[in-house]
């Protein structure tokens, strides 16, 4: 098996781990089982666990930004673009894995001295503010710039705890409630 193809298993595996079981619920050694790899293997790959952690939530963002820019410019132009990351969430939230935000969970589980993986956290949130702030900008006229970086924030934070409050809740009306919310927001 190729060189990629070893290490994307190895990634594929430990993000399903770590998404389904928690960043420090989840061992090397489930990670190599699960990935049917050697240890030597995994190590050749990776220098220690928050490398492989690094690499999952960087696979689960690639993925996600992809997919919700994708539906979201599917949908005909205007306040209906923007909205649509909430209808996004709402299937996102009927899929039998979710589990809530993988970047919250896993910021949850570590020491607040890691920078590392803080660090990426941020810089994937603030990716996913930027994906809205091309989103309003594209999708609402006569806003100035003041504005749109305002109605983003507020947008971002309506769907952060929309995906929050449905997990803990294991019910989708958080969601249902800040789309509302967010189209009046929009106007």
């Amino acid at each position: 098996m190729k060189h990629s193809e070893v290490k994307n298993r190895i990634v594929e595996t430990a993000s399903f781990l770590f998404y389904k079981n928690g960043y420090n619920s989840t061992g090397i050694n489930e990670i190599i089982s699960e990935a049917g790899i050697a240890k030597a293997t995994l190590y050749n790959h990776f220098k220690s666990k928050e490398d492989i952690c690094l690499a999952y939530l960087q696979f689960k963002n690639t993925t996600f930004l992809n997919d919700i820019k994708a539906y979201a410019i599917s949908k005909p132009k205007g306040k209906t673009q923007i909205l649509a990351i909430f209808d996004f969430l709402q299937q996102f939230f009927r899929d039998k894995d979710f589990n809530g935000c993988w970047c919250i969970k896993t910021v949850s589980e570590i020491p607040k001295d890691n920078e590392r993986i803080r660090n990426e956290i941020q810089t994937q949130k603030n990716l996913f503010i930027q994906l809205i702030t091309g989103l309003v900008a594209s999708n609402l006229t006569g806003i100035e710039e003041k504005e749109i970086n305002a109605l983003t924030r507020r947008i971002y934070l309506l769907y952060e705890s929309a995906v929050s409050e449905s997990h803990l809740h294991q019910e989708d009306w958080p969601i249902k409630e800040a789309k509302i919310l967010c189209s009046q927001i929009i106007g």
